[in-house]
């Protein structure tokens, strides 16, 4: 789908944006990075799944080294393109997410991964030992990913479901198109795999990190589902709401490397 994002014409990569010199970090994401390893200037970032990379060259525009990490060719290729329109020096280094080079163990601050990540993991065990793999001692990993009960949501009126909470296997969905633009002409089967935050808790204390922060986010600052699901409120952010009742959207974990 890299192919497709970046190109002007999705909902969700504003190239003039970042180019323009935009952060295309959400709040939440800004917060964790924070929270865990203080300003960015100087500090060795691994971004863990890039995509085409937008947050990696937002981090490195605020000083950081930073090492976009992704197993399409496509997606670095064009994450190389969009820096070098930045202006930021990227590194990027093609590889599975869960089976990374030996030239990235114990070299990085920061791993950082992002919206949309896990689902497509069916190890997570293996993530997070490969994430852990890629910090120094007292290094940080910032995941800020979708919430396992907003994953679960197809309708709201009513409430319909077609996603498990925690692992059962291999799910795999056909529609056209891309989360980031449903009119673009591109084959939309995938594979993916649901983790409940217990799971996510687990796989991080089971790779030996400490997890220093699990906390869980009830609004966004944008309709990443795009289908009509989350409601804008008046002060601006997206919410999922049943009879109501605001549900979790987002969840953050903050971990360690002792």
């Amino acid at each position: 789908m890299a192919g497709v994002h970046g190109n002007g014409t999705d909902r969700i990569y504003d190239v003039d944006a970042l180019i323009a010199g935009g952060d295309s970090r959400t709040g939440p994401e800004r917060e964790a990075v924070a929270e865990a390893i203080g300003e960015l200037d100087g500090k060795r970032v691994m971004h863990l799944q890039s995509h085409i990379g937008y947050d990696a060259i937002s981090m490195a525009r605020l000083g950081a080294e930073v090492t976009a990490v992704d197993f399409s060719p496509v997606a670095l290729a064009k994450a190389r393109a969009t820096a070098e329109r930045c202006g930021v020096a990227l590194e990027t280094v093609e590889s599975e997410a869960t089976n990374l080079p030996a030239e990235l163990h114990d070299r990085f601050d920061l791993v950082y991964a992002n919206l949309g990540a896990l689902c497509w993991i069916e190890e997570l065990e293996a993530w997070m030992r490969a994430a852990g793999s890629a910090l120094v001692t007292g290094g940080h990993l910032v995941l800020v990913d979708l919430h396992p009960i907003a994953q679960m949501v197809d309708e709201t009126d009513p409430l319909k479901l077609g996603f498990d909470y925690a692992f059962s296997g291999r799910f795999e969905e056909a529609e056209d198109g891309s989360y980031a633009d449903p009119d673009a002409a591109v084959d939309g089967r995938t594979v993916v795999y649901a983790h409940s935050l217990g799971e996510t808790f687990g796989a991080a204390t089971a790779a030996g990190l400490t997890v220093e922060r699990l906390r869980e986010h009830l609004e966004l600052e944008f309709d990443c589902w795009g289908g009509g699901e989350l409601v804008l409120e008046d002060d601006g952010r997206y919410r999922l709401r049943q009879d109501g009742y605001a549900m979790p959207l987002l969840f953050t974990l903050i971990a360690c490397k002792p």
